[in-house]
This record gives C-alpha cells, sequence and structure tokens, in this order.
C-alpha cells in the first residue's frame, strides 16, 4: 500500500515548497516510528512529492541465528531470509514497511498533526508573502459581504484579504464577484491567522494610483512629496519634478486631463488638487490653497500659523465645501491657516470701529480686531458662525454688535 496516498491531498495544490513539504512529511512519520520502534536511527524515509509517494525502510544488520543481542539493529538470517532469500550473514537486510505496521489510530493521529502544521506553514507563507508588501497595489474580487467588512480575494494569488468599512470611500457599493482596487494597509497575525487589512481611503491608495497612471512617477523623474485626503471629497498632492524640462502638475493632470480623469473615477469623483511643492512657505501655502486667489499672507514661524488676506469673492473659494479646502491646505502645509477678507480703507461709507466705543465695549473691539476686523464692514463681512469661531464672543455678545453696526448702515 502506498504511505502517502492519505497525506497527498494535503500538499498537492498548497503554497508550500517541496523540501519543506519533503521535510515535514519525514518529521512525522518519524514519530510514527519512534513511538513504535523506540527509535528512529535504522530506518530510512524515502518521500517522491513528483509521484506522490513515501516509502519508509527498516534496515538491520544480519546476524547468524541465536546472535541477534540488539533487536533495533540487528536481525537473525533467518527471519532476514523470510524477507528475501537471497540474504546472508553481514548484509544489511531492508524491511519495507507498510501503512498497517503502525495501526489506524496511530496514523489518524499523524494525520491531524500533519493537517495542522501544514495549516501553520500555510499560514506563515502567506503572512511571508504579504508582510513586506504593504502599501502596494492590488485587484481583489469581492467574496463576501458583511456587516462590517468586505472579504475580498486577491486576483494575483486568491488569498483572502480584508476591506472594513471604514476604509472604503463613501459611495463604494460593491456586488459578490465585483473587482475592487485597493492598496495592503497592514499585515498582522492574529491568533496564530495572518489578517491582511486593504484600503481605499489610505493616502498610499492615491499614491499608487498616480504610479499607475504617470510614467514619470514610477521612472522616479517626479516626487510625491505629500498627499492629504477627505477620501471620497478632496485631495491635495505636492509634487516635485528633478528634471526641470518636466512640469510635475501638467505631467499628473495628463493632457485635457487624461491622466487624473481615470484616478478621479475610481475615487468616487474626489476633487483632486495637484500642486507643486516649494520650500519657499508662501508660496507653498499660496498653491495649497489653489484655487483661491491671495491677496497678502502673514506667517507666524513661532506659532506655526498663517494669516491669509482674500478679497471677499476669493473667501468661499479658500474655505471650501464644509471647510475641506483649507482643512487639507493646513495638512499639506502643516501651517494652522486662518483666512481674512480684505477691507477697502478709501471706501468713505465704512466706518472705524473705534467710532463706536460709545455702543460697544472696548474689550469687544480689541477681540473684533485681533482677527483682521478694523471697520464695520469688516466684520459684517464675516457669518456669524465665522465670528463665534475666530473670536472668545459669547452668542449675544456676537447679536448685539453686528446689530449695531448694521444699524449704522440702514441709518445712512
Amino acid at each position: 500500500m502506498n504511505l502517502a496516498e492519505i497525506f497527498s491531498e494535503y500538499k498537492d495544490g498548497k503554497n508550500i515548497d517541496r523540501p519543506t513539504m519533503v521535510r515535514v512529511l519525514e518529521d512525522f512519520f518519524r514519530t510514527l516510528i519512534k513511538k513504535k520502534y523506540g527509535t528512529d536511527d535504522n530506518f530510512d524515509v524515502i518521500v517522491n512529492t513528483t509521484k506522490g509517494d513515501l516509502e519508509i525502510w527498516r534496515v538491520r544488520q544480519i546476524v547468524p541465528d541465536g546472535e541477534v543481542t540488539d533487536e533495533k539493529s540487528q536481525i537473525s538470517v533467518s527471519e532476514a531470509q523470510g524477507i528475501d532469500e537471497a540474504y546472508d550473514v553481514g548484509e544489511d537486510c531492508y524491511e519495507q514497511l507498510t501503512l498497517e505496521e503502525f495501526g489506524r489510530r496511530a496514523i489518524l493521529a499523524a494525520r491531524q498533526a500533519l493537517m495542522s502544521r501544514i495549516m501553520e506553514l500555510e499560514k506563515d507563507d502567506v503572512y511571508k508573502r504579504y508582510v513586506d508588501r504593504v502599501g502596494d497595489l492590488v485587484t481583489c474580487e469581492v467574496n463576501q459581504i458583511m456587516k462590517r467588512e468586505l472579504l475580498v480575494l486577491d486576483d494575483a494569488t486568491g488569498t483572502e484579504l480584508l476591506l472594513p468599512r471604514t476604509e472604503m470611500i463613501k459611495g463604494d457599493f460593491y456586488r459578490k464577484g465585483d473587482m475592487v482596487k485597493c492598496v495592503i494597509k497592514s499585515v498582522d497575525m492574529r491568533n496564530n491567522s495572518p489578517v491582511i487589512t486593504v484600503s481605499r481611503t489610505d493616502n498610499d491608495f492615491l499614491s499608487r494610483l498616480l504610479e499607475q497612471e504617470v510614467p514619470e512617477i514610477e521612472d522616479g523623474l517626479i516626487v510625491i512629496k505629500k498627499i492629504v485626503r477627505m477620501p471620497g471629497e478632496r485631495a491635495k498632492v505636492a509634487v516635485e519634478s528633478y528634471d526641470d524640462r518636466i512640469d510635475p502638475v501638467g505631467a499628473c493632470v495628463g493632457m485635457k486631463g487624461s491622466r487624473i480623469h481615470g484616478i478621479v473615477r475610481e475615487l468616487r469623483n474626489e476633487n483632486i488638487d495637484i500642486v507643486n511643492f516649494t520650500n519657499n512657505l508662501t508660496l507653498y501655502i499660496q498653491r495649497a490653497l489653489t484655487p483661491a486667489k491671495i491677496s497678502n499672507i502673514q506667517i507666524n514661524q513661532e506659532n506655526m500659523t498663517a494669516s491669509v488676506f482674500l478679497d471677499p469673492d476669493q473667501v468661499s473659494l479658500a474655505i471650501g465645501k464644509g471647510g475641506s479646502n483649507i482643512k487639507l491646505a493646513s495638512k499639506l502645509t502643516g501651517y494652522e491657516l486662518d483666512v481674512y477678507r480684505n477691507t477697502n480703507e478709501s471706501e468713505v461709507e465704512d466706518v472705524d470701529l473705534d467710532e463706536f466705543a460709545d455702543e460697544i465695549e472696548g474689550w469687544i473691539i480689541d477681540s473684533l480686531k485681533n482677527i483682521g476686523c478694523d471697520t464695520a464692514k469688516s466684520v459684517l463681512d464675516l457669518s456669524r458662525e465665522e465670528l463665534l469661531r475666530r473670536t472668545d464672543l459669547e452668542e449675544e455678545t456676537v447679536d448685539e454688535v453686528l446689530a449695531i453696526l448694521a444699524a449704522e448702515f440702514e441709518e445712512e
């Protein structure tokens, strides 16, 4: 009987190399031998992974009848000739063992142990193959949809990966069998099993998509300096070219947006701003706040803050929907940005805040001046919410100030 038949199912189709499989099979059969015979010193275990068979041979020296002193290493000539009549004293006797030699219970126990060992090897192999691939782009097939996560299969290896819903872009919707692009975010061992988590919200995902679409990035001619994202809404990417002949922004966007459009579609219409990186902080902040046009910037490097002055019609562009533009610009530059409206002091109808000293307390006027509001109109140009956010004034105080200033212009 073929000793390895019962085990062949565990090596076929597994991602375990042949030398490892041979070693595992040898180890487990030698364990069986030790349990039955007390030692494996005089046994040869031969594994043939190509044919899928395994042979166990017991080797003992043939001695004259009645002179056997060690049954583990010696066999009498009459017993040896019972195996093969050609054997004679002084030769080595080779006896092939069959599966029945070990008993059904021992074989089942070894089979279970071998299954566990092979599963461990497979888990280790998966972990080793993915642990150095964090940040790599993978294309997967949705295999199972659950409440908090999706189980997806790596299209290249068939390995099961985990896509948590928290790592999905708002608007992502998949059915079983759909293909999805992700980036490998983390590889961990939990309860001795590898857990490979993939993401579509990680900054590396956008970075890999850009590498895929822009050959100059893959070739190293253009470098991505920093990426900040609000997944599914907006992203800003700072790029720099190591070749003066290459415009990094133009290369990333492509002719008529050909390169960036595919990425935008993949990210559920996420608005992507590509800006030129520069060590000139003022210029960098100006570029980071695109598409708004900046009039003036005052930088406080000690506090890592910057006051940005714009014309009234540019303020909403600088802030962006839900504050997305200014938040991302702050993250991109590393500076907290405060937006101020430019005031036109030449306008005769505007009134200096100090003129309201009889109606508004001095400390309130000082609070308004601290945020760049020196005139009545500069205060009225700001919304009630923005005044509350940027000053320490109470709601009632802000409402009272707005009413006093508004009344001044109504009278006029």
